[in-house]
């Protein structure tokens, strides 16, 4: 217990310097845009008087470390500034940003599962053929972008012209849970599985290698040949210890899958982050674009902080130290 609160000490200290570097990373490059807030909020028929004030009523003309401190100020706050047409953007990624995090957990979950479904049956019958054929679908996944597997599911399962009319290839409309657990579910089966597969397909290597070297070290191959059954040997010690590698593994894939699942949002018109920063470089709206990325980026290192966490509650060696 005592290293998990050294831990966590270390994490929520480190916490705020890694999301002030990403965040001032991020406000340093969108003012590089060339776009002009002032022109894109008030039209291309706005006089030089109404832009030279409205750069100076929203601070466009302080330094840069001025403007940044006043954001980050803000950001505090939960306040991610306004977009160019007035729209508070904290509003516009709290309506967003669920539908994001829903897909992602969703294909993380269905990606987890079935890497360690394979990944065990692989260790189990290693150099045999169920190994075999499970290798060349780890393969065929890292080797698949999950854009082009969606395009491929939207295909194969889509309500498309040849298709088998199962699931939508077009999210109209988001379907919350707690309205509709069937329809939500069938929504976003296969965005969700566009992002678990490629997971999958890295994750199952792993989990096949550490149950390799677990099943090989001597108290899995004593209890074996004590005569305790291989399936109670495998469920009970060796399962637990080699998921620890994988779980490292794990802590980085997710941020991926996060900007993974971004895409896929846009190939089934859903209405998420994906959507929502391609509407603001579509339109030239940094505001938009910059409480995007760094809404997706301090979840990420929250997330990962998480995963730290996890590891040392899963990792009896470091908890005993």
């Amino acid at each position: 217990m005592s290293n998990l609160l050294r831990l966590l000490g270390r994490r929520l200290v480190a916490l705020p310097i890694m999301v002030l570097g990403v965040t001032l990373l991020v406000f340093v490059v969108m003012s590089f845009s060339s776009a002009d807030p002032a022109r894109l909020a008030l039209g291309e028929s706005a006089s030089a008087e109404a832009l030279q004030a409205y750069r100076e009523t929203h601070g466009l003309n302080d330094p840069l470390l001025v403007r940044y401190g006043r954001y980050l100020a803000g950001l505090v706050q939960g306040d991610l500034g306004e977009s160019f047409t007035g729209v508070p953007i904290s509003q516009l990624v709290g309506q967003n940003f669920p539908v994001t995090l829903q897909i992602t957990f969703v294909g993380l979950l269905m990606g987890v599962v079935l890497a360690l479904v394979l990944g065990v049956v692989a260790a189990l019958y290693r150099d045999r053929w169920p190994d075999q054929v499970i290798r060349i679908f780890s393969i065929a996944s890292l080797a698949t972008p999950s854009f082009w597997l969606a395009l491929l599911l939207i295909q194969a399962f889509g309500n498309v012209p040849g298709g088998t009319y199962t699931f939508p290839a077009v999210v109209t409309e988001w379907v919350k849970f707690s309205q509709n657990p069937g329809g939500w579910a069938t929504q976003i089966f296969l965005p969700a599985l566009a992002c678990a597969i490629p997971l999958s397909g890295s994750l199952t290597r792993v989990v096949r290698t550490s149950m390799v070297e677990e099943l090989d070290r001597d108290y899995a191959r004593t209890a074996i040949g004590a005569g305790v059954p291989r399936g109670e040997v495998v469920a009970r010690n060796v399962l637990h210890n080699a998921l620890i590698t994988p779980l490292t593994v794990l802590g980085l894939r997710i941020g991926y899958m996060m900007g993974g699942a971004v895409v896929i949002e846009m190939i089934f018109n859903i209405q998420g982050m994906g959507q929502l920063i391609f509407q603001g470089i579509s339109r030239n709206d940094v505001n938009i674009v910059q409480g995007v990325t760094i809404t997706i980026a301090i979840a990420f290192i929250l997330i990962n902080m998480l995963v730290d966490l996890l590891y040392v509650l899963v990792n009896p060696r470091i908890r005993s130290i």
